[in-house]
């Protein structure tokens, strides 16, 4: 068990604190408080167990953030009340992306409805200076200023990964919230820079988003709802910790276990390092798949008999079929089930024209589809599974970030050569 007891104070907020762990190299605990403000701190009550309710929150969250692939500081949760993070030289800089027009932004833009959507998500920053109230900056300031922070100059490059990043966790989440009929409207996140790497940092609970269940601002859980109290009373403070604990309570109901299923039909166990290929990049994306052997040109009833199986599971399921030569295979599972299907024939150089016509030139009234490669294969089909559920929607959404970020990486790391 590795040792967490805290050492030195490192920085102490209006809601946290953050302590030296001796033992462990490169980390650090974050304590929270049961302390709740408002308004630059002008507004600030002690909530008993507002503590244990942050700490949960943030710590499913950023569980969420980590399964789905995006670099986060989080590390594990320590305790009720803490857990421990890489230790991070914090930029800043809030980054503020809205789905909604309310609060703030409709103050600064005279005219805006309430209610008005961006498509896609707004995205503010704003310098972290209470004396000032937290000016909100252009980008052009923000690089103008050219912060420095764990050794990296934040420049045009840094702006884009943290913008691009931003977005990305608002919509992760926006689609994880929406899975339970619970609308997101707006969230801020900060970012750190530990060993070098820019990553998502601090915390993410209900003071950092507003929710609205069922997308009516009437129900707001969040933070909203103690901000706008005209007079604070114990009462009111136990119903902003309810409403806190409603949000902490959901979060289990965010990460379920995947709901769906690719199923590899092969012609031949000759085709199964080319299927492994498609097994893997399902399951990259946290797609279950599984391998069947199967011919439809030399054993149809049992064919038939798989596809029945799985169409009696009730389980969304994506059929790729994997037959060589006459691809008999991928049409007679499409022409015998309302599942997609999707055909991926193993071509060889010296037949490829032969194979992949066999698999296109199929009979009317059939849908399935045709790609060349195994991962592409794997992509399509958690794409059509990630319309109904938001795990592997997430997965995909990091994924395309991830390759653009490594696209961008590659740019900066070439110019400065």
């Amino acid at each position: 068990m590795a040792d967490l007891t805290p050492g030195k104070l490192l920085i102490e907020g209006k809601t946290k604190q953050i302590f030296e762990l001796p033992k462990q190299p490169g980390a650090c605990l974050v304590q929270s408080k049961d302390r709740i403000t408002a308004g630059d701190g002008v507004r600030a009550h002690n909530l008993t167990g507002k503590a244990e309710i942050s700490t949960a929150t943030t710590c499913k969250v950023f569980e969420l953030l980590n399964t789905v692939g995006l670099k986060t500081h989080y590390i594990k949760r320590a305790s009720e009340t803490a857990f421990v993070s890489k230790k991070c030289d914090m930029i800043p800089i809030e980054w503020v992306t809205r789905r909604v027009a309310t609060g703030s932004f409709l103050k600064r833009n005279i005219g805006v409805k309430e209610g008005y959507r961006f498509n896609p998500p707004k995205l503010e920053t704003f310098f972290k200076d209470d004396a000032n109230h937290d000016p909100q900056w252009s980008e052009e300031v923000l690089i103008a200023n050219e912060l420095k922070c764990g050794g990296i100059t934040i420049g045009k490059d840094e702006v884009d990964f943290m913008n691009r990043t931003s977005v990305a966790v608002f919509e992760v989440l926006e689609k994880a919230w929406a899975s339970i009929d619970c609308a997101l409207i707006d969230m801020k996140i900060e970012f750190g820079v530990a060993d070098g790497e820019l990553m998502v940092a601090d915390v993410i609970d209900s003071d950092s988003w507003r929710l609205w269940p069922s997308g009516d601002k009437r129900l707001m859980k969040d933070k909203q709802v103690y901000r706008d109290l005209q007079v604070v009373t114990q009462e009111a403070l136990d119903e902003v910790k309810a409403n806190f604990k409603w949000i902490a309570e959901r979060l289990d109901l965010l990460l379920p276990s995947p709901k769906a299923l690719v199923v590899v039909l092969m012609g031949s166990p000759s085709d199964e390092d080319h299927c492994k290929k498609i097994v893997k990049t399902c399951r990259d994306m946290g797609v279950p798949c599984q391998m069947r052997v199967t011919s439809a040109h030399k054993g149809p009833e049992e064919t038939l008999s798989i596809i029945a199986q799985y169409e009696g599971t009730g389980i969304p399921t994506i059929f790729i079929a994997v037959a060589g030569r006459s691809n008999g295979l991928g049409p007679v599972t499409s022409g015998n089930t309302a599942y997609p299907v999707i055909n991926c024939p193993p071509v060889k150089s010296d037949t490829a024209m032969r194979d992949v016509w066999s698999s296109l030139d199929v009979p009317s009234g059939l849908g399935c589809v045709t790609v060349m490669y195994p991962e592409a294969a794997g992509l399509a089909a958690a794409q059509m599974l990630g319309l109904t559920n938001h795990v592997i929607w997430a997965r995909l959404r990091v994924k395309a970030l991830n390759n653009y970020l490594s696209i961008k990486a590659s740019d900066k790391k070439i110019r400065e050569f």
